[in-house]
């Protein structure tokens, strides 16, 4: 039996007891990516609360009865799927919308746009729904309802400008809004959600001090720092990291000097700032440890470029936030309380979350989306207002999904002539925008921007990774210097 290939507006019967509805698409080099959602609806068409709208992030509904269940490859598109037992949907619940968001730029940059309808049982195509769409950054593909005691199926079609936020806003979820914000929602952020106010870094503690260590042997305490390029330096702390920590930090610190040298950059300090990408789709590298493990890898370069082998940290997403500064001490604490991955922030909160540690952020404030010319933006006003004697290195870690181009490459441009040199570092994802193009852009006297991408950071050794790391900034710095810029 073929499927019915649907027109907009149209519907059929489904005598299937459980589907599975397959958002399909192509893309090209730079076009977004897409996810899928439902939302479960009463008679009078509203969700009854937040655990109504099922995504990528809320993946199962309370009832079992819709489960997203994820992206896969096939051929040269891509797919996401959500599944439906309408047999356990509860009686209240009359309508399950079929949605999807575009995550950096609108469903006219996808082609095949398409959405099918399977028996989930059998693995019989049901329906198959061609769709078209131009700005759109939200779209209803279609929707199982129920009527005269039949459950049916009809082709939507229908796409919203202002992106998930609207489309949410329309079923009865109550959604943040940023009262700063302009009248228009941009196409990304109201993608997934319209993005809470921006936050002013409040003060966070920091992480509670260690006991005091106990007397150590001289040879064990800091001792004059030498030159970053010439020796692994010991610094204030790192005697009460565990063992296996310090052996892997003394290692790397050697690398770290080996490529300064190669580099000639022996006599080369800096601030080293590290900044995070804590966006959705990086869900999985947090999960996987990838990112810990970044961080970790990190701290060898601010413990040989850093007078006091700090490092200042920022993790952003739609909306950045400052975290307690990195002391190497504190190094197993911190990669457990502060290495976060954002949350939705679709919903409104009126109450703080309740469980934070000191010290952390609250990470519905940061949210799910990129935006990383404010988190460029706060960096930059923290450098100027907290002005140092050697130059700043800036560790930028980012999956991809780049979109914001003109707001970062003004970030950047701007930042020609800071004492900052901004090393991008992408983790595996396409779509890096401005930031894999900044070599090439004209009308800088300086080149204050590095960029390299990896397909798995995990696979990449400690000597190769710090080569390419620490690449660019030393002849940076050389020309920097003969400017007059620091």
């Amino acid at each position: 039996m073929t499927a019915t290939s649907m027109s907009k507006g149209a519907n059929l019967p489904v005598a299937a007891q459980r589907v599975r509805v397959v958002l399909g698409w192509s893309a090209g080099p730079g076009a977004p990516d897409a996810d899928a959602s439902a939302l479960l609806l009463r008679a009078d068409g509203r969700v009854r609360d937040d655990g109504d709208f099922v995504f990528y992030n809320q993946p199962g509904h309370a009832s079992g009865a819709v489960r997203h269940t994820g992206k896969r490859r096939e051929g040269e598109g891509t797919t996401d799927t959500v599944e439906v037992d309408l047999r356990s949907l509860e009686p209240e619940i009359q309508r399950v919308v079929l949605g999807a968001s575009a995550d950096g730029g609108t469903f006219g940059e996808l082609s095949g746009l398409r959405l099918r309808l399977f028996d989930a049982e059998t693995g019989q195509e049901l329906a198959f729904f061609a769709m078209e769409a131009t700005t759109e950054t939200a779209f209803i593909g279609g929707e199982l309802y129920l009527r005269g005691g039949q459950w049916k199926f009809r082709a939507v079609g229908q796409g919203y400008a202002s992106g998930l936020a609207g489309l949410a806003t329309d079923f009865g979820i109550s959604v943040d809004e940023d009262p700063g914000a302009s009248g228009s929602t941009d196409a990304r952020s109201a993608g997934t959600g319209a993005a809470p106010p921006a936050p002013t870094a409040p003060p966070v503690a920091a992480p509670p001090a260690p006991p005091t260590a106990p007397p150590v042997p001289q040879a064990t305490q800091t001792p004059p720092a030498p030159a970053p390029g010439s020796a692994p330096r010991l610094v204030k702390g790192e005697e009460r990291l565990p063992v296996d920590m310090r052996k892997r930090l003394s290692l790397r610190k050697e690398q770290v000097a080996v490529s300064l040298r190669k580099h000639g950059a022996v006599d080369v300090r800096a601030r080293v700032i590290l900044v995070l990408d804590a966006s959705g789709s990086m869900s999985l590298l947090y999960s996987k440890g990838v990112v810990v493990d970044v961080v970790e890898r990190m701290a060898a370069v601010a413990a040989q470029l850093d007078d006091d082998g700090e490092m200042q940290a920022w993790t952003f997403a739609s909306n950045p936030a400052r975290l307690p500064d990195l002391a190497l001490g504190d190094l197993p604490e911190w990669l457990e309380r502060h290495v976060r991955v954002g949350e939705l922030t679709l919903f409104r909160r009126k109450k703080p979350k309740k469980g934070l540690l000191p010290g952390q952020v609250d990470m519905r404030a940061v949210g799910i989306q990129n935006e990383e010319q404010k988190v460029i933006a706060e960096v930059r006003a923290f450098v100027r207002e907290h002005p140092a004697a050697d130059p700043t290195l800036v560790l930028f870690f980012s999956d991809g999904g780049v979109y914001r181009n003109k707001e970062i490459e003004k970030e950047l441009r701007e930042a020609v002539d800071e004492p900052v040199f901004w090393q991008f570092v992408g983790l595996g994802r396409s779509n890096y925008g401005v930031l894999e193009r900044f070599d090439t852009l004209p009308g800088r006297r300086v080149d204050n921007v590095g960029f390299f991408a990896v397909d798995d950071i995990s696979d990449v050794p400690d000597p190769e990774l710090y080569d390419r790391l620490l690449s660019e900034f030393p002849s940076w710095t050389r020309e920097a210097r003969r400017l007059g810029i620091i």
